[in-house]
C-alpha cells in the first residue's frame, strides 16, 4: 500500500511539503485528500486539521485581518511593512485583554479598505462588537504624508471578523 500512495502523490508537491518540515505519511494524506493540486493546498489541508484536532473548542477559530488603506500610493513593500507594524502594535497593545493568545495557526488576511473613512468605519463597527482593533498612523518617512492612516487590524472569532471584514477584496 506504500508503495501505490508514492505513485499517487506528485513528488516535487511531497518534497515541497517536507521542507515545511510536515512528516512524510502525513504530507502524503494531505496530497492524496487533495487529489495533488498543489503543494498549498495541501498543506492548508494539513495545518487546518491539525489545528482543529489541537483545538478544545471544536467551532472556535480566530483571525487577523489587516486593512489596508488602497487610497495611498503605497508599493508592495511599504504595505509589507506597515502591516508587519501593524501586527507587532496588536500583539504589544492586546495581548494581555484578550480571551486568546496569538496562534500562529490563526488565520491572518490582507484585504483592501477604500480611504481613511472606510477604515475608520470598519474600526467603529469592530469596536462596538468587542473586537481588538489597531489603526495605523504613519510616521511619514517614507512614500506617505506624517499621520496617514495606512492599515487597520481587526482579530478575534472568525465569525464575527467575518462580520465585519468579510465583504473586502483581499489584496
Amino acid at each position: 500500500l506504500d508503495s501505490q500512495h508514492s505513485q499517487d502523490v506528485n513528488p516535487v508537491f511531497l518534497q515541497q511539503l517536507r521542507e515545511l518540515d510536515i512528516p512524510e505519511e502525513a504530507a502524503k494524506q494531505a496530497l492524496l485528500h487533495t487529489r495533488n493540486v498543489s503543494a498549498e493546498e495541501a498543506a492548508m489541508y494539513y495545518f487546518n486539521k491539525l489545528e482543529n484536532e489541537e483545538e478544545g473548542d471544536d467551532d472556535l477559530m480566530f483571525k487577523m485581518v489587516f486593512v489596508v488603506n488602497m487610497d495611498l500610493a503605497m508599493g508592495v513593500g511599504k504595505v509589507s511593512l506597515v502591516v508587519w507594524m501593524c501586527s507587532v502594535f496588536m500583539y504589544m497593545i492586546h495581548l494581555e485583554e484578550t480571551a486568546w493568545t496569538f496562534d500562529t495557526r490563526a488565520k491572518k488576511v490582507v484585504v483592501q479598505g477604500t480611504n481613511v473613512a472606510h477604515l475608520l468605519e470598519l474600526q467603529a463597527l469592530a469596536m462596538s462588537l468587542s473586537l481588538p482593533t489597531y489603526l495605523v498612523q504613519d510616521a511619514g518617512l517614507t512614500q506617505v504624508e506624517a499621520g496617514s492612516r495606512t492599515v487597520l487590524a481587526i482579530m478575534g472569532e472568525e465569525e464575527i471578523v467575518n462580520n465585519v471584514t468579510g465583504s473586502l477584496k483581499l489584496l
